[in-house]
């Protein structure tokens, strides 16, 4: 990546993203965030600059610098990445850490998150805008729709499919074959050995329904 990138958000993530950019050897420009009690403070040197909707920082994105949009939370990562693709006609670059592993037949969409030690396996399909944590495991031909959250050591088997919005917590297992449906949650440290439902929340070994 020849230009410099400009991190959407100042938490936890975004401080995640610039180490793993700044190993890969790219130059982070700035931090944009809406909390305006870190606007002019620093993260290991790079600066809060502003809003993230600050055409001021806005207009050097797609010309002179990248974009990452580095919120935990969905819809206010939705929200970024629209403006961005309006405003700017951009996508977001992917975020992928130099000790992941991905096969060279998987596919990759914009805009991802990819921490240390992340396996991605051979003919898997990631989706746009997703969060995969450290140690997470997706096993060959598994599909990933758009912003889904993998977290930390979960096991994604063979042939799984998890659909848009999909949230997997941390340490959780998927056998080979089960479809996470669109929106669905999986809490973490569970077994899935079914198909789950849109919108549906599950929890432990086998996972089954939660009930609000």
């Amino acid at each position: 990546m020849e230009n410099p990138v400009i991190i959407f958000g100042a938490n936890g993530l975004g401080k995640a993203a610039l180490d793993i950019f700044q190993q890969n050897g790219v130059v982070v420009y700035c931090f944009l965030d809406d909390d305006k009690a870190l606007h002019g403070t620093e993260i290991d040197s790079i600066s809060v600059m502003g809003a993230t909707d600050d055409d001021g920082y806005l207009k050097f994105i797609g010309k002179k610098c990248e974009a990452f949009v580095a919120f935990d939370d969905n819809k206010l990562r939705k929200n970024v990445v629209e403006m961005l693709v309006d405003r700017r006609k951009v996508m977001p670059v992917n975020c992928v850490h130099n000790q992941s592993i991905i096969a060279s037949t998987a596919t990759i969409g914009y805009g991802n998150f990819i921490n240390a030690q992340v396996r991605v396996g051979a003919f898997a399909t990631i989706g746009q805008h997703c969060l995969i944590h450290s140690g997470a495991i997706i096993e060959h031909e598994a599909r990933l729709g758009d912003f889904v959250q993998i977290g930390a050591g979960s096991v994604i088997n063979a042939g799984v499919t998890i659909e848009d919005g999909a949230f997997i917590g941390s340490g959780v297992t998927v056998v080979s074959g089960v479809t996470i449906g669109k929106g669905a949650r999986v809490g973490a440290g569970s077994v899935v050995i079914s198909d789950v439902k849109k919108n549906e929340t599950v929890f432990g070994n086998p996972a089954q329904s939660v009930k609000s």
